[in-house]
């Protein structure tokens, strides 16, 4: 009797139901932020925003962008410093030795790049880290948009005069929204990293199976 293939929910369950997540959390920042957006206005004498107008405001692109900024840094740092640098015990971490990474291929499933060779293969070789980088910049530089429009809104409002593009990437302000994302984007990495060398949750590929020693590095 053939095989019948798994539905579609079931081969991409847990992206759709990650997606999912985020889109009703993003909706629940966008109607939030939108009450207070305004409300920090009307106590400073502004105008209120509609909600299409919110979406295209400094207030809320510079919050979205500086957490999509962050967590593409986290994700990109971490695949890069995997490559080369290993945790023993970690689930999160390739095994000391290269002799216990297996890595089984599907006759006929190899990508196309890795087929084709020279400089398709080196970048496909690359190309999560690339992607990540990537995202990190454009992120980074859409935080810094819209968190200098709502600086010049703010600035406005008080009789103040309005800093330059490049006067507000020097500011502290703008460095303080960014660091205090980043570093709690690491903490949350090196969390994963350590506590996988002790706690288990079973069934998940990010934990170790439950009879594994401590000692065991990656899964």
């Amino acid at each position: 009797m053939e095989k019948k293939e798994p539905g579609f929910f079931r081969r991409n369950g847990l992206s759709i139901v990650i997606l999912a997540c985020m889109l009703l959390a993003l909706a629940g920042q966008i109607v939030s932020g939108h009450l207070v957006y305004n409300s920090e206005l009307e106590k400073t004498g502004g105008e209120t925003l509609t909600l299409g107008q919110y979406l295209m405001s400094g207030h809320f692109v510079a919050a979205t962008f500086e957490n999509w900024e962050s967590e593409f840094l986290q994700m990109g740092m971490y695949v890069l410093l995997s490559v080369s640098l290993r945790q023993k015990g970690s689930a999160e971490s390739r095994p000391l030795d290269p002799s216990q990474e297996q890595t089984r291929v599907e006759k006929g499933a190899t990508p196309w790049p890795v087929r084709r060779g020279g400089i398709w293969k080196s970048l496909y070789g690359h190309s999560l880290s690339i992607a990540f980088a990537l995202l990190f910049l454009a992120s980074f530089l859409i935080h810094l948009d819209g968190s200098w429009r709502r600086d010049v809104v703010e600035r406005q409002l008080r009789g103040e005069q309005p800093l330059p593009l490049l006067d507000y990437l020097a500011s502290s302000q703008f460095w303080f929204e960014s660091f205090q994302n980043w570093q709690s984007e690491f903490l949350a990495v090196g969390s994963l990293v350590v506590l996988s060398i002790w706690l288990r949750q079973e069934d998940s590929p990010q934990s170790k199976p439950l009879h594994a020693p401590h000692s065991q590095t990656g899964t």
